[in-house]
């Protein structure tokens, strides 16, 4: 088929979904609760749903006081039942599929089930959808017409008593339906290459010689290979090698500390960025108009949604309640169950509901990764508008950061401990400070009442870190590519003091 039309019957296929993404922000709480029926019923057989009476639950009401809010550390022993091979523990269809995350706060490693359930209605699905929620916002795309660079992780697949392990893009390229591994570029045998720094010399190799004309991975890692691309082709921007490039559709972490860099790099008006929510637990939004902030909610993938007010996170007055309760501008924390027979999970993220009508949402942050070690409850949706703002005043550029508390000491008084990697670094540092300081607290009003006159916590100490300090600490930890990160913000000082130290070395 020639190529023009191949991008025209497969733009008319993706948008024929469009009418079943309307039926659910039309009817989204009557969607959900059948989802859950759906999902009860399925699994009231297995040894899980037996134990809490799955059978006969016809409310939410019912499964919330029935069945137990859990952490990956709580539902890890069935997890590892079903890797031996036990059948019909949490999911009565046989579960061959594992993907691999290290957590960025346990250094063990997690093994998230990926039924065929999960693969098919919701990692797949989504990826058609987000394919058909920009074609259907973008008439005149020629996205078919070229190819998507993919960067995923750099992990192989690994077989362990009859099942398989890797990384989440590992086990999604493994997978791949033949549409997509077509249209995308490298190849998936230079994909799936365990060593990062050769993966990403062999990924040059392939995608320079192609017509790209959208990209597709996490805005630290994919920041790390175009400026490799431009370095490679002695370029200037990335239009002079892919001129029909029109799209980055991106995850994972925030976008907002990379994207003044990504417009020097893509120095084009109308080029589109497109935002997206997934994680191994399953896939959960999707930017839905152009240039907006605000990601949709997807309700008909399987997963089953409830939240946990923040104020009440952890505490004897701790509620959960679904969809149809929540409330715009109130930080939550998600419980998902899934397709994949996770029940009632807490996965460590936290949002807040810009929209009801439809559900739209922001990512707020991680229910570990805040500090709140003074009531100051500083969360990363606040350091990252603050640095937005601060290295927009002062012309500077970031590539990575972490923050942990200073901790109070006889008189001494407590405060944040920054330690920043800087592409371009500001003038003076004291200046620099003083503005992310007045920054965030104008965006966070407990931050500002324990800066009130230095009466709980003193200015914030920052740290200049020496070049590529935070990939040779990934580096050290075998965590080079993917979604790996070290945690922006923390409550302990662990990976504070491992980077203080590793400053001290001279960076090869």
């Amino acid at each position: 088929m020639p190529i023009p039309i191949f991008n025209s019957v497969a733009s008319w296929f993706l948008k024929q979904r469009i009418n079943q993404i309307e039926l659910f922000i039309k009817y989204p709480h009557e969607v959900q609760n059948e989802l859950l029926h759906q999902l009860l019923d399925t699994a009231k057989d297995t040894h899980y749903g037996s134990n809490y009476g799955f059978e006969g639950m016809n409310n939410y009401d019912i499964f919330k006081n029935n069945v137990p809010l859990t952490t990956y550390e709580e539902f890890e022993p069935y997890i590892e039942r079903c890797r031996r091979k036990e059948h019909n523990i949490f999911w009565p269809n046989e579960i061959k599929w594992f993907a691999k995350s290290s957590g960025t706060t346990n250094a063990k490693s997690k093994f998230i089930p990926v039924s065929e359930e999960s693969l098919q209605d919701c990692h797949y699905k989504s990826s058609k959808d987000l394919l058909c929620i920009y074609l259907n916002n973008n008439e005149d795309s020629e996205l078919f017409l070229g190819k998507n660079l993919r960067l995923g992780g750099s992990k192989n697949i690994y077989e362990d008593n009859g099942t398989y392990f890797g990384d989440l893009s590992a086990i999604l390229i493994e997978n791949m339906p033949l549409w997509a591994e077509f249209s995308s570029t490298p190849s998936n045998k230079t994909s799936l290459m365990s060593e990062w720094e050769h993966k990403i010399e062999a990924i040059i190799e392939e995608c320079i010689i192609e017509n790209v004309t959208s990209l597709a991975g996490v805005p630290s890692w994919m920041l790390v290979l175009l400026n490799n691309v431009l370095e490679k082709t002695g370029k200037q921007h990335l239009l002079e090698i892919w001129e029909n490039l029109e799209v980055y559709f991106h995850g994972g972490i925030s976008f907002t500390p990379y994207a003044d860099q990504y417009h020097k790099l893509i120095p084009k008006g109308d080029f589109r960025y497109y935002e997206t929510y997934n994680a191994s637990e399953g896939f959960f939004a999707i930017q839905d108009t152009n240039n907006s902030k605000e990601l949709l909610l997807m309700l008909d993938y399987g997963i089953f949604y409830e939240f946990i007010p923040m104020n009440t996170f952890g505490t004897p007055n701790q509620i959960t309640i679904p969809l149809e309760q929540v409330t715009l501008n109130t930080n939550y924390a998600i419980v998902i169950t899934t397709n994949a027979g996770l029940w009632r999970y807490i996965i460590g993220d936290t949002v807040r509901f810009t929209s009801l009508s439809p559900y739209r949402i922001k990512i707020t942050g991680r229910t570990k990764h805040y500090i709140n070690t003074f009531g100051e409850e500083l969360i990363i949706e606040n350091t990252e508008e603050a640095l937005k703002s601060v290295c927009k005043k002062l012309q500077c550029e970031i590539i990575d950061y972490t923050v942990a508390p200073v901790f109070m000491e006889g008189k001494n008084k407590g405060a944040h401990e920054w330690i920043i990697e800087f592409r371009t670094i500001p003038e003076n540092i004291k200046e620099f400070t003083d503005h992310l300081d007045k920054r965030l607290m104008e965006l966070n009003s407990d931050y500002e009442a324990k800066r009130y006159k230095n009466i709980t916590l003193n200015q914030p100490k920052i740290h200049t870190a020496q070049p590529k300090l935070f990939y040779n600490w990934l580096k050290k930890h075998n965590k080079l590519g993917g979604q790996h990160k070290i945690p922006r913000l923390s409550n302990s000082r662990t990976y504070l003091e491992e980077l203080l130290e590793l400053n001290k070395i001279t960076v090869l």
